[in-house]
């Protein structure tokens, strides 16, 4: 297994640091408010590139808020601003000449439910590749089984493609909309807590799925369940009140958090 790429630690020793070429995300100073009221304060912190980067934190926190940040969700909502700054290699993402679609299809978003469109499953995976255009039908359906087999659902769909999606278990519904978002060749995936509405066998698979991804793209997971981050995280950012509190490789986060409110809330001592 590679390695992950060794950690610089801030003085305050709670927080590391990536050197920018192995960063895919530079994330500085970001505060973010909905009709003035801050969610996130000042958060500064890079995310590795072929890692799997975990946020946790007490619902409210501004884990999700953040999650969405990383690639313009917000631009959806009248109220929000924003100051600081997010890289994604080395190009604020907020610059007037980047293009909000161009974006989404480098920063692709996985949802806690899963949301396949009311078409087939061919088509599912197939659509962002129509919506970019130019490809022959022989390299489409290339793409559409390159993605499908990315997304390990293959084996169980290549004999009924043009089935509907909702015909699919919730399960296998979340790694088609995993196999929706690969087929556009994203840099990073975004996990909102994408194995929250699924059973233990397809929480599992999920888990598979995204330790096997990280070969292949970045990857930055949102989520409540502590074991799930302990197991397929290679670092782990705590967040508090819209604030980075602790941020280190998941193993030493979760055997030896540097603050003591850390240790609370990953041992359940607080909410």
């Amino acid at each position: 297994m590679t390695k992950p790429p060794g950690p610089l630690p801030f003085a305050t020793g709670s927080i590391i640091d990536f050197p920018a070429e192995a960063s895919c995300l530079q994330i500085e100073g970001l505060t973010l408010a909905y009709g003035g009221k801050p969610a996130l304060k000042g958060l500064t912190l890079r995310v590795p590139r072929h890692r799997v980067t975990a946020f946790i934190g007490p619902s409210g926190c501004g884990k999700s808020t953040l999650l969405r940040a990383l690639n313009r969700l917000h631009d959806l909502n009248d109220e929000v601003s924003h100051a600081g700054r997010i890289l994604l290699e080395g190009q604020d993402i907020h610059a007037p000449e980047v293009a909000v679609d161009e974006l989404r299809r480098r920063v692709g978003m996985v949802f806690q439910v899963p949301n396949p469109f009311p078409m087939s499953i061919y088509e599912n995976v197939a659509f962002g590749l129509r919506l970019l255009g130019g490809m022959r039908k022989r390299q489409m359906d290339d793409t559409v089984e390159w993605a499908l087999n990315a997304a390990a659902l293959w084996d169980e769909v290549k004999d009924r493609l043009r089935a509907s999606a909702w015909s699919l278990s919730g399960g296998q519904q979340q790694r088609l909309v995993i196999a929706r978002s690969l087929a556009v060749r994203p840099e990073v995936l975004l996990l909102d807590e994408p194995a929250s509405a699924l059973d233990p066998i397809s929480t599992l698979k999920v888990e598979e799925l995204i330790r096997r991804l990280k070969s292949q793209l970045t990857l930055v997971l949102v989520t409540h369940n502590m074991q799930q981050a302990a197991r397929v995280s290679d670092y782990t950012a705590f967040l508090q009140h819209g604030e980075l509190v602790e941020y280190a490789p998941t193993d030493t986060l979760f055997t030896n958090p540097s603050l003591k409110s850390t240790e609370n809330y990953i041992t359940g001592r607080m909410a």
